[in-house]
């Protein structure tokens, strides 16, 4: 069970400021105060973000994405693999195989399914399609702003020693709000925290980017941590090629009818 969630599981400007107290004849001036520097607006924090990834005319250029790694649960001492392959606008598929069972989950732009040992073939829906919609879109750091309901910044937050900016993200069919972990000083999104939806109900999950590098014109994390509960799952990007020739029928659940 908890193999599953695992696998299933994979599957976006600062200023400063100084204030000085005026004197007060007769008496000696106050030192200078230093003044926490105002926050930036969500939209400055989302257009700041699609900049650092490499721009917008450089994400548009990319069609298809194959992505190829290795995941690791320490915890469970399992290892495995994972490819993902993408494809404009709302086209995914991910294969993991772990302790040798393979997991699939898919959306072909309007179906989302998923295959596994425990519960076999089967359609999402409801709340899990919706993620699964959302998820899937292949621009999806341009997109956050026609995403979601309602996007407010709720302030900053510590994640080692870097300071973000969170910004809460309202979900169109309601329930928990995804929560989005901006670097005050890349700009690049470092952590996202959402509760995602499967057969055995909804769980919390927090995933952390790192090792962003440079493909093709573009920023992507090559570290990601995810954790749930007392699990974390570690994946290490090996490969990602753009503008692979990809079927449409790639993407759909007959594949593994």
């Amino acid at each position: 069970m908890l193999k599953n969630r695992l696998a299933f599981a994979i599957c976006a400007a600062l200023a400063l400021g100084l204030a000085a107290h005026a004197q007060t004849p007769g008496r000696t001036a106050a030192p200078p105060e230093t003044v926490a520097p105002p926050l930036p607006t969500v939209g400055q924090i989302l257009d700041r973000s699609v900049v650092a990834a490499g721009g917008r005319d450089a994400w548009m250029k990319l069609t298809s994405r194959v992505t190829t790694g290795t995941i690791d649960v320490p915890a469970m001492n399992l290892s495995g693999t994972i490819e993902l392959s993408e494809k404009a606008p709302n086209h995914v598929l991910a294969v993991v195989t772990i302790a040798g069972a393979s997991f699939r989950q898919g959306f072909d732009g309007a179906v989302g399914w998923t295959d596994d040992p425990q519960n076999g073939l089967r359609e999402q829906s409801g709340a899990e399609l919706a993620e699964a919609r959302r998820d899937a879109d292949f621009y999806h750091g341009l997109n956050l702003r026609q995403l979601y309901s309602k996007l407010t910044l709720s302030g900053t937050e510590k994640i080692g020693d870097r300071t973000a900016y969170v910004v809460v993200a309202d979900l169109p069919e309601g329930g928990e709000p995804d929560r989005f972990y901006f670097d005050s000083q890349t700009g690049l999104r470092v952590r996202v925290v959402s509760q995602h939806h499967d057969a055995e109900g909804p769980i919390e999950y927090r995933v952390d980017y790192d090792d962003y590098r440079e493909v093709d014109g573009v920023k992507l994390p090559f570290g990601i941590h995810q954790t749930s509960g007392n699990s974390t799952l570690i994946i290490k990007i090996g490969e990602v090629r753009h503008n692979v020739e990809i079927p449409d029928s790639q993407f759909s659940k007959s594949t593994v009818q």
